[in-house]
């Protein structure tokens, strides 16, 4: 009778043995991997020793400066568009020349009234006073002698008083005393004009005119005028008020001022 069958552990996984490739003798001959140095034969296309690229693309030739610059940075084949990148540059160019040349006298002006803005100013005395009229005792000169109950008297619209200065400066600010006095009890026994033309002559001849309005009340009115080369100003009187029988225009102090 044979024995019973008993239970049997299970065996034990064994993995197999790796198998052993043998050893590739090195190459006599081939191209030196660029990482290690090593020599690979023709056509492999990975270091067998590092697997590093052994024919990598080659990177293109970097664009000189100004190539890299629109509309110049595209690569072209064979003159293709080149003609129509260079027309494009010569448009781009001409328009910035044109937009400087129309930009410049702009930018002069703002960055004239930004020194005119930050600077100090100082007054500026006219080497000769002349009006078109004036009434007796009440002389054009009047406007310029540092009293403001003394005035020029115009016996009607349309008198205009010249002043002419030494040199030529910047023409920052205008004050006006209006009327016969800066008293209010005086200022009103004359009639005032309302309205100045103001006309400004630099020294190359060039004419700037501008209008101002007067307060018809007494004391000092400034006025901005920002204008450079000046060197003679006149002032024609315009809009009178109070102005009847026996009553003439009154202007009592006109004082200038330049930027320091």
């Amino acid at each position: 009778m044979p024995p019973p069958i008993q239970p049997v552990r299970p065996a034990k996984a064994v993995a197999p043995r790796p198998a052993v490739r043998p050893a590739v003798a090195d190459p006599e001959e081939g191209d030196p991997c660029p990482a290690c140095g090593a020599l690979n034969a023709p056509g492999r296309r990975f270091c067998r020793r590092c697997a590093t690229l052994l024919n990598p693309a080659q990177k293109p030739v970097p664009l000189p400066w100004w190539r890299t610059v629109w509309p110049l940075r595209r690569r072209v084949r064979a003159g293709s568009g080149r003609m129509a990148r260079l027309l494009v540059v010569l448009a781009v160019v001409s328009a910035l020349c044109a937009g400087g040349f129309l930009l410049l006298p702009a930018g002069r002006a703002l960055v004239e009234d930004t020194r005119d803005k930050l600077g100090k100013s100082k007054p500026v005395t006219p080497v000769s006073v002349e009006a078109n009229a004036e009434t007796a005792r009440h002389p054009a000169t009047n406007t310029t002698d540092g009293l403001s109950n003394r005035y020029w008297g115009a016996p009607a619209p349309g008198s205009s008083v010249t002043y002419t200065f030494r040199k030529p400066f910047r023409f920052v600010d205008l004050i006006v005393t209006n009327g016969a006095s800066k008293n209010p009890e005086s200022y009103p026994r004359q009639a005032r004009a309302l309205q100045l033309d103001l006309e400004v002559t630099t020294k190359d001849g060039e004419r700037h005119h501008k209008e101002l309005t007067l307060s018809d009340k007494p004391g000092p009115q400034t006025f901005p005028i920002r204008v450079s080369g000046t060197k003679a100003v006149r002032l024609t009187l315009r809009s009178p008020v109070g102005l009847t029988e026996g009553r003439h225009l009154a202007l009592a102090e006109v004082e200038f001022f330049a930027r320091s």
